[in-house]
């Protein structure tokens, strides 16, 4: 009969399941009609379950599809109390949903869901307390504050890991139940499980983060769980421990000694840190400080971006160059995910390549473009090649200007102009070695068709110029020839300006501004109004060097007077007269008003000189990302190039500030209950290992004076009133110990040898009942046989 009932279970577990399959395979293809709200009231009203579950997805997939179904309010809600799980589940959804709407209604169901904190199942417990912190109705907010303080004492994790959660939903709701939330919070972060610390951690962050106060005594237990906990909980954690250790751990630093002459074999292998020299300030990292930074190492090869960021903004914000540098290569690594991770992590890669470009030297070949890099990618990939081509070796450098050039003669216009200011940026950062050749390919491409090439690459050798004008006289002379070939309005704007910079250069008198003033004029009409604008400053500027040698001549000759421009047959003198008119009949009303500013200024030649020849300061071309340096690594406003206003977005909170030496909070603080004070480890961390029970008992025998027996502490001192065992009591012991052992040997042999005895006696017997048993079949046997 048992064998019939179990099969027949089976059969209709098996039915169930073929239902059930069958219905998912129906709702799949779609082909269920929609069933209007009194068949759906009717389906929820069953006793069926699977009835009831299948009115609860209609209804759910309503609500997600924004129609009505706040009406079936109180036919969903009374299936709160239902056993099945799957049902509960979808109650729950539907009841957060709809609680701020009907909060009467709402009401109704707490001492169901209450019950459910009490259940035998753990799942059921998180979820009710889950659901319950998730009802915005500020009544309930006491209730909440006592289902979190039940679920933070539960047994399960689970349930733990749920309260914790609820915390900031339930300070959300009531703050003022924040003191009694801190209460459950301070137990709940000194949790054992990872993953209800790292929920934990979560919660503080978002209650109330400034509170470091209540992280000391769990500071390193929530080090050596960071390994462990999801990626959302590391990445709250990670968050957490950067700010505490700035406001907890003073910067520190020593002056390095001379270098030790003995030979390390680490350092003969290459594979120890480099030594800083004699009279280097160097960094002096706290214990516990260096503990996390050794901690959170293993997450550099976490499998979310994310959480590699944060240990890279943890380091650079509080670790050691040598920290930032292992950090780089897992960073590199990120840019080869997809095209948004890729960006994001450039932008981070930029921020700590501005402070530290040596070190992506290596990786230049990671930040070529790429077909089918987006123009954002591309933008940072070809920032960072002019970042690092200053610390570049040659051939590096060569490979860069080449791959820059391509770039510059490429079809797309954006491509281009970045490329030729790149070009430019290298010849700035480098002018020993490679501004002849970034020159070179300048000025190669100035008689370009393409007018942004033109106007960009002019645009980066007047800036190349300006910082050192008596050094390129002769390229400026070349870019006066390229005139007639320059077909970009900006271009010959650019040259006209630069060479009017140089007209007052030998004198004026073996100076081109004069000649290239007069053959411009002869198609003075046909220019654009940006070239004429340059022309007319041009003709200004050799008319003022003209007046300013007349005034010296003037005084070195008594009595010389400079002539007036009417008066005056100076070839210089009538270029300037043929420019006024020039201009004095243009249709720009523009060019006709400069050029009467130009002549009033003339007429003092002293305001003039300040005016138009004052010297110019040489422009930088700063990096594109200089504006973002000084924010977060990992931050919004660190991608977004602005943090208070741009694009709307506020919130951006820097990192605070080191605290300083003698104001940071007593180590003492950190210290667990496992290990006493005044107690060091292995390790060399104080209380962060606990103490084996052996240990404690002989500590505990010890402190009371019962054997002779002496017993040390974990740093190897001796506690209080204990003597010190010598090597005699020690060898003593030993001897004890081994006679006894041979007392118990010989015990044990005479045992095996009574034992073997017996078990001989036994098989004797066992055989003479074995041939009497065999006697007797034989006698039987010959009793059944026939006669």
């Amino acid at each position: 009969m048992e064998s019939i009932s179990r099969i027949s279970n089976l059969l209709e577990s098996a039915r169930e399941l073929t239902l059930d399959a069958a219905q998912a395979a129906r709702s799949s293809r779609g082909s269920s009609k929609p069933l209007d709200r009194t068949q759906i009231k009717k389906l929820l009203d069953s006793r069926n379950e699977r009835e009831v579950l299948d009115g609860l997805r209609r209804v759910l997939s309503m609500m997600y599809r924004s129609q009505k179904t706040l009406p079936l309010f109180s036919s969903v809600v009374k299936n709160v109390a239902s056993p099945n799980l799957e049902i509960k589940k979808l109650v729950y959804i539907y009841l957060i949903h709809h609680a701020e709407q009907e909060p009467d209604l709402a009401l109704l169901s707490i001492n169901t869901i209450q019950k459910s904190l009490s259940d035998a199942n753990p799942q059921v417990r998180a979820l009710a307390l889950r659901t319950m912190s998730g009802i915005r109705v500020p009544v309930i907010s006491q209730i909440v504050s006592l289902a979190i303080k039940k679920g933070a004492g539960d047994m399960s994790p689970y349930v733990r890991r749920a309260a914790a959660l609820a915390i900031p939903k339930c300070y959300r709701l009531d703050p003022s139940q924040l003191p009694q939330l801190l209460d459950y919070l301070s137990s709940l972060l000194g949790d054992k499980q990872y993953y209800v610390a790292g929920a934990a951690v979560t919660a503080f962050l978002e209650v109330c983060p400034e509170r470091t106060d209540l992280i000391h005594k769990h500071y390193r237990s929530l080090v050596k769980k960071i390994v462990d906990m999801d990626e959302w909980s590391q990445l709250s954690t990670l968050r957490l421990m950067t700010v505490y250790a700035r406001k907890c751990f003073p910067r520190r630093t020593r002056t390095a000694k001379t270098k030790n002459t003995a030979v390390d074999l680490q350092d003969f292998y290459g594979e120890g840190n480099p030594e800083p020299a004699e009279g280097e300030q160097v960094l002096v990292l706290d214990q516990d400080l260096e503990l996390l930074l050794n901690s959170i190492k293993p997450l550099l090869q976490s499998r979310n971006a994310g959480v590699v960021v944060a240990v890279a903004r943890c380091y650079s914000a509080v670790g050691t160059p040598a920290y930032v540098q292992s950090a780089i290569g897992p960073l590199i690594a990120l840019l080869r995910g997809a095209q948004d991770i890729a960006q994001i992590a450039l932008y981070n890669i930029v921020s700590i390549c501005l402070n530290r470009p040596a070190d992506f030297v290596k990786y230049a070949s990671h930040f070529l473009v790429r077909a089918t890099d987006t123009q954002p990618v591309w933008e940072l990939k070809l920032e960072l090649l002019t970042l690092i081509f200053p610390h570049a070796p040659a051939h590096l450098k060569s490979l860069i200007l080449s791959e820059l050039e391509h770039f510059s003669r490429g079809s797309d216009k954006a491509l281009v102009r970045e490329a030729v200011r790149a070009i430019g940026r290298c010849a700035q950062t480098d002018t020993a070695t490679s501004q002849t050749r970034c020159l070179r390919l300048l000025l190669g491409q100035i008689t370009s068709l393409d007018g942004t090439l033109a106007g960009e690459s002019l645009t980066v050798i007047r800036h190349l110029i300006q910082q050192n004008p008596s050094a390129h006289v002769a390229t400026v002379v070349r870019l006066a020839k390229n005139l007639d070939s320059a077909t970009d309005p900006q271009a010959r704007a650019t040259i006209i300006w630069l060479v009017g910079e140089f007209s007052g250069l030998n004198g004026g008198e073996d100076n081109i501004a004069a000649d290239v003033l007069r053959i411009l004029l002869k198609d003075f009409a046909s220019e654009s109004e940006i070239a004429k604008r340059q022309i007319v400053l041009l003709g200004a500027k050799v008319y003022l060097h003209y007046l300013n040698r007349q005034i010296e001549e003037g005084k070195e000759t008594e009595g010389h007077q400079p002539k007036l421009l009417e008066d005056d047959d100076h070839p210089i003198a009538k270029l300037w007269s043929y420019v006024l008119l020039l201009a004095r009949y243009d249709t720009s009303y523009d060019l006709r008003d400069r050029t009467r500013l130009y002549k009033a200024l003339l007429g003092v030649p002293q305001l003039a000189t300040l005016m138009l020849l004052a010297p110019k300061p040489a422009p930088q071309a700063p990096s594109p990302s200089e504006a973002r340096k000084g924010y977060t690594i990992g931050s919004s406003a660190l991608v977004l190039a602005g943090g208070g206003g741009i694009h709307g977005l506020k919130g951006y909170e820097d990192l605070p500030d080191w605290v300083e030496d003698g104001r940071e909070p007593d180590p003492k603080l950190r210290e667990t209950e496992a290990t006493p004070a005044g107690v060091t480890n292995v390790y060399g961390e104080r209380g962060s290992i606990p103490i084996p029970a052996a240990r404690s008992l002989d500590m505990a025998v010890g402190s009371t004076g019962s054997g002779p027996s002496s017993v040390k502490t974990l740093n190897g001192s001796s506690p209080s009133g204990v003597g010190a065992k010598s090597l005699d009591d020690w060898l003593a012991e030993d001897e004890g110990g081994d006679e006894a052992e041979e007392e118990e040997e010989e015990e044990e042999s005479e045992e095996e040898e009574e034992d073997d005895d017996d078990e001989e006696e036994e098989e004797d017997e066992d055989e003479e009942e074995s041939e009497e048993e065999d006697d007797d079949q034989g006698e039987n046997d010959r009793l059944i046989q026939p006669s």
